[in-house]
């Protein structure tokens, strides 16, 4: 007999699933059948929606309150739509009134699955382009070094008298692997 499932994710322990799990119950699902996770939709181990999927027959009806619950990406979203489509399970999205036992419902998921992809294509292009832009103003992301020019000779005349290369890291406050970085030509192994 085909069963009603539904899904509520939260990122974070603090965030709370209540709102999720009332409108998935609003929405005609049984309260026992509704599976709770805590974790990042970009997460791929999600232990919960994992077992969940598995135990998907066909007949069966998956009802999330968002798209974005069961991933945050696009082609992700998109694959497991297909994954479930094929194997006969139908995915109902409360938000977005979405229907996959309709051909506009699969048609929508496909197109907020193209939107959301295009989106996402579009915030990398700008992050690139910002990159670039900085560099070309001399500007370098990431963390500064500590590496100082000064560390950098106190460490060559250190070694240089013998001292071992933990202790050198040790006495300028840098770890090993970030003396070896800098100083290759002195450290060879």
């Amino acid at each position: 007999m085909a069963q009603t499932f539904g899904y509520a994710r939260v990122s974070t322990l603090a965030q709370n699933l209540d709102a999720q799990v009332d409108a998935l119950v609003r929405a005609g699902v049984d309260e026992r059948c509704v599976v709770v996770e805590h974790g990042s939709g970009r997460r791929d181990d999600r232990p919960a929606l994992g077992n969940l999927l598995n135990s998907l027959r066909p007949g069966d009806t998956l009802v999330v309150t968002k798209l974005d619950r069961l991933g945050r990406s696009a082609s992700h979203i998109a694959q497991l739509v297909a994954d479930l489509d094929s194997r006969d399970v139908a995915l109902h999205s409360l938000s977005e009134t979405i229907d996959t036992t309709t051909a506009s419902g699969r048609l929508m998921v496909h197109v907020l699955a193209a939107v959301a992809q295009m989106e996402a294509d579009l915030i990398r292009e700008r992050t690139l382009d910002g990159l670039a832009a900085a560099r070309a103003r001399g500007r370098v992301g990431g963390r500064p070094t500590v590496m100082t020019p000064e560390r950098v000779d106190a460490a060559r005349a250190a070694l240089a008298q013998g001292a071992s290369r933990t202790a050198v890291a040790k006495a300028i406050g840098v770890s090993r692997d970030t003396l070896y970085r800098h100083l290759r030509d002195l450290v060879d192994e």
